[in-house]
């Protein structure tokens, strides 16, 4: 039995999350009201962010068991968006048309005592104002989530060993896109796959593996390629599950980075996976400043040759084996493989859009043949590299 006081499971001795079970928003396009109800009082703070302009607010861990409909936008705001932001934080983010202020904003107890209501008021206002807001708070956009000494990427065991390491794209706030039929989220989707791939990898002789991230959870785009050459990662793989308007479209993609996207769909691609951030609420100077710097000089140059090779090694193991969309190798600015010195590849296992993708991308023994498929590119890379001094 959990015994809960003062919102701390006794027992364990960790927070319980707080829940929130209700919403509602009115308004319109000079003023919105947003309530959110909890069932203990939420401490909460809130933040603001341009280009495009967003209002922040950060809560302690949540569960938030809100009906979609409960929060759809309107009034000032054309996009809402909630969920974890890692250990211990969760947000809410609020995407406005233009700029806006929080006129108003309190916890206010029910008559029963039981649950507390979270009234945010919000005004249209001057860019000048909201300039001014920007300048006037002290907040720099970080959150717990951004510490890089979390347990989730274990210290690899054998220094000698080739390290991978696995990311599984989207997470917490960032639900990703979401399946067609089933409407099971990518986040979901790409942390199954991740984790299959992880135990597969590590059954390979002299190759340590390890998840950028093992639970649902936000991790920013920068935290991720940080992650990855903080562990001495050999190689990076980003997995994901596109969507796309065209239902009919199918099949695995293997990316890379590049300065000019290869095709329309590369490049759309790679503009949706670099709003993870955004979406998020991070503001993008948070970015390292050392990646701008480092990805113009020569490491950069022969990280990406070894990337090509290794997306090639990874289309030449699919195929026969999986569906592949056309021209299956393409190149994007994708933010997620920046690394200056580890190899990178994002791939796309398949369209959530699509109902044959979705229902592969969701069967256990399907990912268990994907995984195997990885791994023997991956023995065959390692070779190739080691063959040729790499």
């Amino acid at each position: 039995m959990t015994v809960v006081q003062d919102g701390v499971d006794v027992q364990a001795a960790e927070p319980v999350p707080l829940l929130a079970f209700g919403a509602r928003i009115a308004g319109d396009d000079a003023r919105t009201r947003i309530v959110v109800e909890f069932d203990r009082k939420p401490e909460f703070s809130i933040h603001y962010v341009g280009n495009p302009v967003r209002i922040i607010v950060d809560l302690p861990q949540t569960s938030f068991g809100l009906k979609p409909e409960s929060l759809e936008p309107r009034g000032l705001f054309d996009a809402i968006r909630y969920g974890g932001m890692g250990v211990g934080t969760s947000r809410l983010v609020l995407s406005a048309k233009g700029p806006v202020e929080v006129s108003r904003a309190e916890v206010k107890a029910e008559e029963d005592g039981k649950s507390f209501r979270l009234v945010l008021d919000a005004e249209k206002i001057d860019q000048a104002r909201f300039d001014e807001l920007l300048g006037d708070q002290q907040w720099t956009g970080t959150v717990r989530a951004a510490k890089t000494d979390r347990p989730v990427a274990a210290a690899v065991k054998n220094p000698s060993a080739f390290v991978i390491a696995v990311d599984a794209g989207h997470g917490g706030i960032d639900t990703g896109a979401i399946g067609t039929v089933t409407k099971t989220e990518e986040k979901h989707v790409t942390l199954a796959f991740a984790e299959e791939l992880v135990a597969t990898l590590k059954r390979e002789a002299g190759v340590e593996a390890f998840l950028t991230r093992d639970r649902d959870e936000f991790l920013s785009l920068p935290q991720r390629v940080q992650i990855a050459r903080q562990k001495g990662a050999n190689l990076f793989i980003s997995v994901h599950a596109d969507t796309l308007k065209q239902k009919d479209i199918r099949g695995a993609t293997v990316y890379t980075i590049s300065d000019k996207a290869s095709d329309h769909l590369a490049a759309n691609l790679a503009e949706r996976e670099n709003l993870s951030d955004e979406i998020a609420g991070v503001p993008l100077e948070s970015e390292p400043a050392e990646v701008a710097d480092i990805l113009i000089d020569l490491t950069r140059r022969e990280t990406q040759a070894f990337s090509v090779n290794l997306a090639r090694t990874v289309v030449s193991s699919f195929e026969g084996q999986i569906k592949l969309i056309n021209n299956p190798h393409r190149h994007a600015g994708f933010r997620v493989l920046q690394a200056p010195d580890v190899p990178s590849i994002l791939l796309e296992l398949g369209f959530l859009s699509n109902k044959d993708d979705e229902k592969q991308l969701l069967d256990p023994e399907w990912r268990k043949k994907v995984s195997g498929l990885l791994a023997v590119a991956v023995r065959r890379y390692r070779e190739t590299a080691v063959a040729n001094g790499g």
